[in-house]
């Protein structure tokens, strides 16, 4: 059997750019050549394709041969944007978006790709809206009976309309302290820790740079809990770890630049609270339609030792310093081997779908 043809995709459209780059690059460096022919193509910030080389960095791919991937079922091939027939077309055998944000996690990205027929690493159309949509998700994980904080949602037309009334709402409904982000966002980008009324507004003004619907959640005294997923069905988790930051909170300087941030894998948790936090992990994900991969976000309440489902992730960051590979690591799969899996679970999936009757005859 010849390798596999896999493209690698990544950069994108939002403000997490660069951090879909980084992931790019482990990858990448991590994908045994033996196994796999590696294409790797770039999106560009104004969101076009470019095609890289081994001339290239990942960062100068942008620089590339323009190509566009039809979305036409059958031939999976990346072509030349200039020449959508043209000879130079590349077969892909199945996709490894790697892109953040907007754009990339977001379903729409899923559904080109579903359009095109090809296999892909990660959640479908909905799992990656739902997940992204951090409003949406905690609607439904709320029917669901699982655990979230608080919150009011708060739609950017009506802040500019009403910015003292949204503001007086938000704080007799959820009280202070709270945090307020977009919802549609990652990377911790836009967010905001609210300890003083005269910081809402700003905070919200901050937020609405990045998205037109926002949330204001009651803000917890709480350890930072994360737990990663992997599979189709069944779904597993892996053991939990713990971020622990000397800011505020786990925001985009903690996350990428502060090495004073720790990450404690496993968390210093008891049985129980691991069983727990492992099972609520797996029925989040499942709510929210994810498959092949996620990484699932607590608070742990230091007072009352309850979990509080934060965010599901259906693409988390991929660096080797990242909590996702690391998490798994310390489950027993090394970083190459969770990329081996994740490849297979894409194909599988979309093997499944391939045997599904797309036509119906009267009988």
């Amino acid at each position: 059997m010849g390798k596999l043809r896999v493209g690698l995709l990544f950069g994108g459209r939002s403000v997490e750019h660069e951090v879909s780059l980084s992931s790019a690059r482990s990858i990448l460096d991590a994908l045994d050549p033996t196994r796999y022919d590696v294409v790797r193509i770039a999106v560009s910030p104004d969101g076009r394709w470019h095609l890289g080389t081994d001339a290239l960095s990942l960062a100068a791919t942008v620089d590339g041969a323009e190509v566009n991937l039809p979305a036409v079922p059958g031939d999976h091939t990346i072509v030349s944007a200039s020449d959508v027939v043209g000879t130079d077309s590349i077969h892909l055998d199945v996709m490894f978006p790697i892109i953040h944000g907007r754009g990339g996690e977001d379903g729409s990205l899923q559904g080109l790709l579903e359009m095109a027929d090809v296999a892909y690493v990660g959640s479908g159309v909905l799992g990656s809206a739902l997940q992204m949509d951090k409003e949406v998700s905690k609607r439904l994980l709320q029917a669901a009976g699982l655990p979230v904080t608080p919150w009011v949602c708060i739609r950017t037309d009506q802040l500019r309309a009403q910015p003292e009334a949204v503001a007086s709402r938000i704080l007799a409904e959820i009280g202070l302290p709270l945090f307020v982000k977009p919802a549609n966002q990652g990377s911790s980008i836009g967010i905001s820790r609210v300890g003083k009324a005269a910081e809402l507004l700003p905070a919200l003004h901050h937020a609405a740079r990045f998205d037109t619907k926002l949330l204001a959640e009651r803000g917890v005294d709480a350890r930072e809990i994360e737990v990663a997923l992997l599979g189709n069905e069944p779904i597993e988790a892996s053991v939990p770890g713990e971020i622990r930051t000397r800011h505020d909170f786990y925001d985009y300087e903690a996350k990428y630049h502060d090495d004073d941030t720790e990450l404690l894998i496993p968390a210093p948790l008891d049985a129980d609270q691991t069983a727990e936090v492992r099972r609520l992990a797996i029925e989040a994900t499942r709510t929210l339609e994810g498959s092949g991969l996620a990484r699932v976000d607590f608070l742990l309440d230091r007072e009352s030792d309850q979990f509080y489902i934060n965010e599901v992730n259906s693409l988390p960051g991929f660096t080797d310093g990242s909590m996702y590979p690391k998490l798994w690591e310390a489950t027993g799969l090394s970083y190459a081997a969770l990329l081996d899996r994740l490849i297979e679970l894409a194909i599988a999936r979309h093997q499944t779908k391939a045997s599904l009757e797309t036509h119906y005859e009267r009988t």
